[in-house]
């Protein structure tokens, strides 16, 4: 099993839409790197960090874990939607998209600041300056921090 913190601004997606849906598929993606890790390296039952960003505060907002592996992102063929790319056909798809399953929301936001100041998270990609990719590995030590973290009082 992997793990994963993915981002998305609370705007456009929440922890709260994931609780209420069950499953979403997670597309969208535009960055190579965090399409690669998608199409290969996320397996079903693999656990992410949801994260909320551009938020106030940002931070890591509950758990959900990977549903569906990856299968080329529909939208990307979509002429006129906002993730249409004209170069990925439905022979060689170049956007992938994963379907998440929601399992729990924290009972308060863990905050960047405190993601940032929690021992055994020194390393951890978020708290890293100029880290902005949206979807980044994270370790089996890290996401349990962090979920202690969620869940306490």
């Amino acid at each position: 099993m992997k793990y994963w913190l993915m981002k998305c601004e609370p705007s456009a997606y929440s922890i709260d839409d994931l609780a209420r849906d069950g499953t979403s598929s997670w597309e969208g993606v535009r960055n190579y790197q965090a399409r690669n890790f998608m199409r290969d390296e996320m397996k079903a039952g693999d656990r992410v960090l949801f994260y909320a960003s551009n938020a106030d505060p940002s931070g890591v907002t509950g758990i959900a874990e990977i549903s569906r592996e990856a299968y080329p992102d529909k939208f990307a063929r979509q002429k006129g939607h906002d993730y249409y790319d004209e170069k990925s056909t439905a022979e060689n798809p170049i956007w992938y998209m994963v379907d998440i399953r929601f399992v729990e929301k924290f009972p308060h936001i863990v905050s960047l600041e405190t993601l940032k100041s929690a021992p055994g998270l020194e390393e951890m990609v978020v708290t890293k300056k100029g880290s902005r990719l949206s979807i980044q590995p994270v370790t089996k030590s890290e996401f349990g921090i962090v979920r202690a973290l969620g869940r306490s009082k």
